[in-house]
């Protein structure tokens, strides 16, 4: 294990096996860790249609409570109903965990989980993917069969139950002080996740000093016999019954002295906490989660690591301090590095951590990996790039997928990337050797200690996983958003971008604010308006009468360019027409059709008994007939008795009104008969219809 302290604006730890960085950790001095820290916090306000509460504990942002994380000791209710609800409570966990104990030790447990997982759960904390290592997880099964896992999940669902019958607004109140604990760090606009479930992470042991009911065994310590081993020691700690204890895989081997040191110095720990929320004042700093040195000796080291070189005679000492108190027969181990040469240069690790802020992760075999963060997920590209060594494209697919297999997972551990994971392996075709690289995969993620799901590649070559966050990613705590593409990786060209800056300029000249604009823009949009645009800018200058000054700024790229106003309103303005659209409102039509054909009915009512007008009486009673269904044409058939009936004076007042609508035609023109013509398409096609079915 390396550890560089030298400096005091950044801590890193390593752990490097060979010349290869297995592990990887770093603290910075201005975004040091919040997870684990413990505060006393002011409510500032209840959120009830999330049912949470916003707290205030000091941070830069108000950190998120909800519901299901508030212990029932801070429930604003009489002292029956909460003892009732406590006591409830216990007794559907301790049925709870009777039933699982029954089976849990009979067989392994499977899949991947955090270190300091348990068998039973946390009370009411349904933890996601991004919580601590160092806390309980969400309960899952131990084992045992299927019956018996649902019924153990039903006395679970039950528990949680039990607090639904109270609402958030109901039992917590504004200004209300309460001792939470960071979950989950800030990222971006959100703020912490925070809990009133409080656990403290020793090196063996997790105490969790509010949990009545929690404790256990990690689910990562499958061995039946080592679980009755380490059970039987935890019944011997005569725990008191307001705590709950979890042993950590790294208390396998341990014996049950070690494991009742470590647990004698986190209820210590707990004394010294609750002592110092006595004396504070919300919101404050209660406790503070071990630096980075303390962390990595407290979760990372192992047997299995030869020395700990510390550059830094401060970080030496504290190193040495903490060993001894975890682990006094290791302090050995622990040693000053002084050498003139760097640390992490010496051991060959400053290359490997430089290699982490590029996209591209070159293989042995010539191939490479392309790893790509964004906001929903991360995304891992597999090429065979300059791979050879194969005889045959399958082969080189699959010796190519199985060597980045054990990359990724490296570079997942050493980068932390966490939440969903998405990788595109090299197409195969025979399914052995997809279910060869699908195993490959998950044995490379076995030894790491953030809780992993993962899925199985799709017909598209896809693999998708989740991985627990366990610390803020070297990229996301050591880089910022590039101030010339906005974080998007692209500029646009000079063309692109001298348009666009013509672009804005005419808009603004039209707008006729002020007679004297400036652009400012990057230098090779402004080089681009200047060499290749001078005539267009002529021609604007002249158009809307304004003067046009084009400046460079040497801050700005790519289309970033603003356009400034000045100077009194240019003398003239060309005028607009405005553009009107000849379209009437489909209701107005509607409603002059329907006088047409009102008038067309009085029209042939009035009917004479020239052949003449008979025939245009039969074709508008035909185009009466195609307008409506079949009540209308016997409509229309009556009409035209109606009118053949009529008398020669009604024909000669028929007359006189016809020839002074057709007068009135020709002064409208052509408006009227393009609705006409509108009208009788859509008859045509009814009448079509009607044809067919007279016929």
């Amino acid at each position: 294990m390396l550890i560089d302290a030298r400096h005091p604006e950044e801590t890193r730890v390593a752990v490097v096996k060979g010349n290869r960085i297995e592990e990887f950790d770093f603290e910075s001095a201005e975004r040091r860790q919040l997870k684990g820290n413990i505060y006393l916090a002011k409510v500032t306000r209840v959120e009830p249609s999330l049912q949470a509460a916003f707290v205030d504990y000091g941070g830069n942002r108000h950190g998120f409570l909800a519901f299901s994380e508030i212990h029932p000791d801070y429930y604003q209710i009489p002292k029956e109903d909460r003892e009732a609800l406590l006591r409830e409570e216990a007794e559907h966990a301790a049925a709870e965990a009777a039933l699982r104990a029954d089976y849990g030790d009979e067989d392994p447990i499977d899949g991947h989980h955090d270190d300091d997982g348990s068998d039973d759960d946390r009370p009411d904390a349904e933890l996601d993917d991004d919580v601590d290592g160092d806390a309980p997880p969400a309960p899952e099964s131990a084992g045992g069969n299927g019956q018996d896992d649902g019924a153990a999940e039903d006395l679970r669902r039950k528990r949680m139950a039990l607090r639904r019958r109270y609402k958030i607004q109901d039992v917590i109140h504004r200004r209300q002080v309460l001792l939470v604990q960071v979950v989950k760090e800030e990222r971006g606009n959100k703020g912490a996740a925070l809990t009133t479930y409080l656990s403290l992470a020793g090196r063996y042991c997790v105490l969790m000093p509010n949990t009545t009911h929690g404790g256990g065994i990690s689910r990562k310590i499958s061995n039946a016999a080592d679980r009755k081993r380490l059970k039987t020691i935890m019944s011997e700690l005569n725990l008191p019954s307001s705590m709950g204890c979890i042993v950590r895989t790294a208390g396998l081997q341990r014996t049950k002295t070690e494991i009742k040191r470590d647990f004698d110095y986190l209820a210590r720990l707990w004394d010294d906490i609750r002592e110092t929320t006595l004396k504070s004042q919300a919101p404050a700093l209660v406790n503070e989660d071990s630096d980075l040195i303390k962390r990595a000796i407290r979760d990372i080291y192992n047997r299995d690591i030869d020395e700990v070189l510390v550059e830094g005679e401060a970080g030496y000492r504290k190193a040495r301090d903490f060993m001894k108190l975890l682990m006094p027969s290791h302090v050995k181990k622990v040693k000053s590095y002084a050498d003139p040469v760097p640390l992490y240069q010496r051991y060959g690790a400053e290359d490997q951590l430089e290699a982490m802020y590029h996209p591209v992760v070159q293989l042995k075999s010539g191939g490479y990996l392309v790893i790509n963060p964004t906001e929903a997920l991360v995304s891992i590209d597999i090429n065979s790039g300059r791979s050879t060594r194969e005889y045959g494209i399958e082969q080189t697919a699959l010796s190519t997928n199985l060597e980045a297999a054990q990359e990724i997972a490296r570079q997942l551990r050493l980068r932390d990337m966490a939440g969903l994971v998405v990788i595109d392996f090299i197409d195969m075709e025979s399914n052995g050797n997809v279910r060869k690289v699908e195993k490959a995969m998950k044995a490379a993620l076995a030894n790491d200690r953030a809780r992993i799901q993962v899925g199985r590649i799709s017909q598209f070559g896809l693999l998708e996983m989740s991985r627990q966050r366990l610390r803020t990613g070297v990229l996301e705590a050591s880089t910022r958003e590039c101030p010339h593409c906005e974080g998007t990786g692209l500029v646009r060209t000079a063309s692109s971008a001298g348009l666009s800056a013509l672009r804005m300029l005419e808009e603004e000249a039209a707008r006729g604010r002020g007679s004297q604009l400036t652009l400012r823009a990057s230098q090779e949009a402004a080089l681009y308006v200047l060499n290749r645009k001078r005539s267009e800018l002529g021609e604007i200058e002249a158009r809307y009468g304004v003067m046009i000054d084009v400046q460079s700024d040497g801050q700005l790229e790519g289309a970033r360019m603003s356009v400034d106003v000045g100077g009194p309103p240019p003398a003239f303005r060309p005028s607009f027409e405005p553009i009107i659209e000849d379209d009437v409102d489909d209701i107005e039509i509607d409603a002059f059709e329907d006088e047409e054909e009102e008038e067309e009915d009085n029209r042939e009512e009035r009917g004479d008994d020239d052949s003449r007008r008979g025939r245009n009486r039969r074709r508008r009673r035909g185009r009466r007939g195609r307008r409506g269904d079949g009540d209308q044409a016997g409509d229309s058939a009556e009409n035209a008795d109606a009118g053949d009936e009529t008398g020669e004076d009604a024909a000669g007042d028929a007359g006189e009104d016809r020839a002074e609508r057709e007068d009135r035609d020709d002064r409208d023109g052509t408006r009227r008969r393009r609705r006409r013509g509108r009208r009788g398409g859509r008859r045509r096609q009814e009448d079509g219809g009607q044809s067919s079915v007279e016929g």
